[in-house]
């Protein structure tokens, strides 16, 4: 099985910055990228950013372009979402996820192929 688990939540000011890291442990090889979900309250869970392990292409919801930025270490299995200029609207529990074992898809938002979920880490931006 994978495990994963987020870090780095808390709680910051407006136009503030957090960096959010997911370790994976486990079988993860098989799986092609790693992205980050984020759900606030009263609201279904959103794809946020996605990160391929070979290349480093990412990909980002357009709430959030421009403002964060995934990246990857490979070589500690780790997955890191820094997070500038937030907003009160990024408040939300953020959630890693990796996809079901082999499986690909251009599209890194496909929130229905995600298997393997962290516990989650708290973000919450005061205005």
């Amino acid at each position: 099985q994978v495990q994963l688990v987020e870090s780095g939540g808390g709680l910051v000011q407006a136009g503030g910055s957090l960096l959010l890291s997911c370790a994976a442990s486990g079988r993860t090889f098989s799986h092609y990228y790693m992205s980050w979900f984020r759900q606030g309250p009263g609201k279904e869970r959103e794809f946020v950013a996605g990160i391929r392990w070979s290349d480093g292409g990412s990909q980002y919801a357009s709430s959030v372009k421009g403002r964060f930025t995934i990246s990857r270490d490979n070589a500690k299995n780790t997955v890191y979402l820094q997070m500038n200029s937030l907003k009160p609207e990024d408040t939300a529990v953020y959630y890693c996820a990796l996809p079901r074992d082999g499986y690909y898809s251009s599209d890194l938002a496909y929130i229905v192929a995600y298997k393997y979920w962290g516990q989650g880490t708290q973000v919450t931006v005061s205005s």
